[in-house]
């Protein structure tokens, strides 16, 4: 039964994610990027992981998407748009370094390095105490240090953005 819905739900993921890269509009290239995160959402609630999916609906598809949206108004497209020039072999150096990216990807999935060991937390335990509570519970102890530590960088990233998008200080 999952199948039945993995399959069109993967499809979503797959056209609305390169529909992002595609479109020369960046306000439909957003909203394609917001149609893939409610996309994955979906994934993660097939998963059994729906703490995960509502992170991912409203870190993802609400903050981030207002941020980019933000972005995407504050910037003159116009302008932008009159002063692009390519360099002729843009286009070839492009191919050439995704060409590399691929050659690399395909390489380390196929010496099966991704392939994890296996953790603490089995199927059977984390249905019994719940994902919110497997997950709160090794993120405030084992990873606290790494999790303030990008709460600190997402903060000065979100100074830096307001400094760069201020005409006078």
């Amino acid at each position: 039964m999952t199948a039945f819905f993995f399959f069109p739900i993967a499809i979503v993921v797959l056209i609305s994610a390169s529909l992002v890269i595609f479109f020369r509009n960046p306000v439909h290239s957003a909203l394609s990027l917001l149609l893939t995160f409610f996309s994955l959402a979906g994934l993660y609630i097939l998963l059994n992981a729906q703490f995960v999916a509502a992170i991912q609906v409203i870190v993802y598809a609400g903050a981030i998407m207002v941020l980019f949206l933000f972005v995407i108004m504050l910037l003159n497209l116009d302008k932008v748009k009159k002063e692009r020039e390519r360099h002729p072999l843009q286009k070839a150096f492009g191919i050439l370094i995704a060409s590399l990216l691929l050659v690399v990807l395909g390489s380390v999935i196929a010496s099966g390095i991704l392939y994890g060991t296996k953790g603490i937390y089995t199927v059977e335990k984390v249905a019994a105490i719940g994902n919110t509570k497997a997950i709160a519970g090794l993120l405030f102890t084992d990873w606290i240090l790494p999790f303030e530590i990008t709460s600190i960088l997402l903060l000065a990233a979100i100074v830096g953005a307001i400094v760069l998008s201020k005409k006078e200080l």
